[in-house]
């Protein structure tokens, strides 16, 4: 299709217009080019699905087509969908992202589930590690006002995410800097969520779609993806509670490996859950009781 002279393209831009040219140029890009042509352009002209499907000749004004464009063209090159419109939905909350963090997946909210699922109403003290945009945390706060929540990560700058999203939401949120368990040496949780880096450091799809323009840190953790899973593992148990919990996240095939660490770390009462694909994503441990 021929390109639309920049001074116009706005004089000429209909919504149909629009939406054809966006469709266009996200082939091959996104397995569903129409759907994610008209989100942009309800975001960059504010117009609901409504009203872009009842008034397709609508023209757009200046600004509105030139911002869609922009952001088309950027999809184009597969930066995500959430770096463009500058946040992402996850559960209730509409959380601020950027490229210092990871973009929160539905699957993510499994382990939400499962935390509100398995402990009590009220008196937890939960921590969750390497928070990035605080997803988790966030959740877990809003849902729980009852419960302490407190979030760490080694990166300032998604802290800084973080630390936006929870004064924008009004939810209070301990947030730690520092590597894993290094700011909370010594205090121990009833509760200890993480979704940490799982992938193969040589894996193929760490160049594919979204994932280039995630922080590789947040996304790859040594040859075998499982560097991050050991430490955290490895030093759970020292940060539990007697019957405290651990709840992670992990790769659909890293099932088998993880329930074999939580084994040798000597927490019991181990199980993976499903996600909605039916694939293994969530392993959960407990600590035992004081025997003493």
């Amino acid at each position: 299709m021929r390109e639309i002279p920049p001074d116009s393209r706005s004089q000429t831009a209909t919504i149909s217009e629009l939406l054809s040219r966006g469709k266009t140029l996200l082939q091959g890009t996104t397995p569903d080019p129409r759907r994610e042509a008209r989100l942009l352009l309800r975001h960059a002209s504010g117009l609901g699905d409504a009203q872009i499907m009842a008034f397709p000749e609508r023209q757009l004004t200046a600004a509105e087509a030139e911002r869609y464009l922009a952001w088309v063209r950027r999809r184009a090159r597969h930066e995500p969908i959430a770096h463009l419109l500058g946040w992402r939905d996850f559960r209730q909350l509409s959380l601020r992202v950027d490229a210092n963090t990871l973009i929160p997946r539905p699957e993510t909210e499994l382990l939400v589930d499962l935390a509100l699922d398995l402990m009590p109403a009220g008196g937890v003290r939960a921590l969750d590690l390497g928070t990035g945009s605080g997803a988790i945390a966030l959740c877990l706060a809003d849902e729980r006002p009852a419960w302490s929540v407190s979030a760490s990560d080694e990166s300032a700058a998604a802290l800084s995410v973080a630390r936006d999203n929870a004064q924008r939401l009004g939810l209070k949120l301990r947030l730690l800097e520092g590597d894993w368990f290094e700011p909370v040496t010594g205090e121990r949780f009833d509760l200890i969520v993480s979704n940490p880096p799982y992938i193969p450091e040589q894996d193929p799809h760490l160049a594919q779609g979204d994932l280039p323009h995630e922080p590789r840190t947040a996304l790859a953790a040594g040859d075998d993806g499982l560097d991050d899973l050991r430490r955290i593992i490895r030093e759970a148990p020292a940060q539990l509670t007697p019957n405290g919990r651990l709840m992670l996240e992990h790769g659909h095939d890293q099932g088998p490996a993880v329930r074999a660490l939580l084994d040798a770390a000597g927490l019991i009462e181990i199980a993976t859950h499903r996600d909605l694909a039916g694939r293994e994503r969530i392993s959960t441990a407990r600590r035992g009781g004081d025997t003493g």
